[in-house]
């Protein structure tokens, strides 16, 4: 068996004998007329027109015997076998055909459509001219890429040898389709905001920092989608926003995380949480009806189905029922002698980070779907306080033992959200890279005044979870570790 790079070295040999033959083993533009879907669909009607038609694609194989050949082409839309004779064609480029192409490569056909004595649809090629000459052959489909890293790192191949990964991306498309059809028709307005802030806002998260050079000052990259940006169009009279873009996070890399993902934010004003809980329940329903076919999901070893009735769970609640702890009043000590007994890692040593840690904890053995409810106001510094209690309004959609969306009243009191961000300040001088940065020019425009709002996000990981794929694989071009 020849190595990969004789295999290229005759490869490069057979691209000079195209040159030499006065074919550009490059083209820069093809004659094509037909795609090979638009051929399959009209096949009848162009099997009958004596009007020669064009098409171009990749050879997925090449099969010689004697005077002529039957090749595979696949131009991304579908897949035709097209014939080539010597007496078509004429010697010389039968012969160029026989000596120069290989799988992998691009080629241009003219010929008659036409059936062949199995009727199978085919062309009938009277011309051909290379496109693109391969260096290097495309593994075969059944054979495939088998390794995990191989196949993210040439994920181009990957794609092109499985149909499987092909519709999953396919799906994707219409699922961000789905939603922001269904905002639109809600009357929301889609809007872009910063992706580059001086603060980060709108989660608790490690940012990426980078350095603007004009302004010479160091700045961030956005870990929401606009979540304080958004606010500020409340205050400013729309009554309803949406903005799906790309957030970044410098965090590590699980099945559900990634530092580079796609989210939802949207905002209402005029609206509490109440109201975002039930268009977020419509919104994913209209999703797994329209991208899937249906509203029963099995993933990470879980059964739901969205159609079922929503479930309230109280977070504060479900955690002293798993584990015997009230998060409300207990303290560090006792938050992490829980953790040690229950055999779970943490890291940080505020409550903040406990009490999240020991919701993670419980929330793994809940199927959902359902709304968690009753956050304590520390994990939830952006979200109004619920009168006369020590919780926040504020929802997480529960699917799979995972938080898969989170909406909230948006806090409007300036002096209470100030003080908000003087405890995350504090939390940062001590050591926690998650906690939120102060943004005073947000508690500057809410002093102008923010009517009742209500904000919803969800990312991706919600695909991926209704698709049971770790989110790395329902990423087209995952970052990979240089070699």
């Amino acid at each position: 068996m020849s190595s990969l790079e004789e295999i290229r070295t005759e490869r490069i040999k057979k691209r000079e004998l195209l040159r030499a033959a006065g074919m550009d083993p490059y083209a820069a533009s093809t004659s094509r007329t037909h795609d090979i879907k638009t051929v399959l669909d009209g096949f009848e009607t162009l099997s009958d027109d004596e009007t020669p038609l064009t098409i171009a694609g990749r050879v997925l194989s090449l099969r010689r015997h004697g005077g002529s050949s039957f090749a595979d082409i696949d131009d991304g839309t579908g897949r035709i076998q097209v014939f080539f004779s010597r007496d078509e064609i004429g010697k010389r480029l039968f012969d160029l055909l026989t000596e120069t192409i290989d799988s992998s490569d691009f080629i241009e056909v003219s010929g008659q459509a036409f059936f062949t004595k199995r009727g199978t649809p085919a062309v009938n090629s009277s011309d051909w001219k290379i496109l693109t000459k391969a260096l290097q052959a495309v593994p075969s489909e059944h054979f495939g890429l088998k390794d995990e890293e191989e196949r993210s790192r040439k994920r181009y191949l990957d794609l092109l040898l499985d149909p499987e990964l092909r519709l999953i991306f396919e799906k994707k498309v219409k699922f961000w389709d789905v939603t922001r059809e269904f905002m639109k028709r809600h009357n929301f307005t889609e809007v872009e905001t910063p992706t580059l802030e001086i603060t980060t806002g709108g989660a608790e998260a490690r940012p990426f920092k980078t350095h603007h050079n004009d302004f010479d000052i160091d700045i961030f990259l956005r870990i929401s989608i606009g979540e304080l940006w958004q606010k500020r169009l409340m205050a400013a009279g729309y009554p309803k926003t949406f903005e799906i873009g790309r957030a970044y996070r410098n965090e590590g890399t699980s099945p559900e995380h990634l530092q580079e993902f796609t989210n939802l934010e949207f905002y209402i004003a005029y609206a509490d949480y109440r109201a975002g809980m039930e268009l977020a329940k419509d919104l994913y329903r209209e999703i797994a009806e329209q991208v899937f076919g249906t509203t029963k999901f099995t993933t990470r070893g879980h059964t739901f189905d969205l159609s079922d009735e929503w479930k309230e769970i109280d977070y504060v609640e479900e955690i002293r029922r798993q584990t015997g702890l009230n998060v409300l009043e207990a303290g560090k000590t006792e938050m992490e002698a829980k953790l040690r007994e229950l055999g779970v890692q943490y890291e940080g040593d505020n409550k903040e980070r406990l009490t999240d840690t020991l919701w993670k904890y419980c929330r793994k053995q809940i199927s959902g779907p359902a709304f968690v409810v009753g956050h304590p106001l520390i994990v939830a510094p952006l979200a109004k306080q619920k009168a006369g209690s020590g919780v926040a309004e504020r929802f997480q959609i529960l699917l799979a033992g995972s938080e898969i969306g989170n909406g909230y009243s948006e806090l409007n009191d300036p002096e209470e959200q100030s003080k908000r961000f003087a405890f995350q300040q504090k939390l940062i001088e001590a050591g926690d890279e998650e906690a939120m940065m102060p943004d005073h020019e947000f508690v500057e425009m809410l002093e102008y005044g923010m009517p009742p709002t209500c904000g919803f996000g969800f990312g991706e990981r919600l695909f991926a979870f209704l698709v049971d794929k770790p989110l790395r694989e329902v990423q087209m071009f995952p970052l990979m570790r240089p070699r």
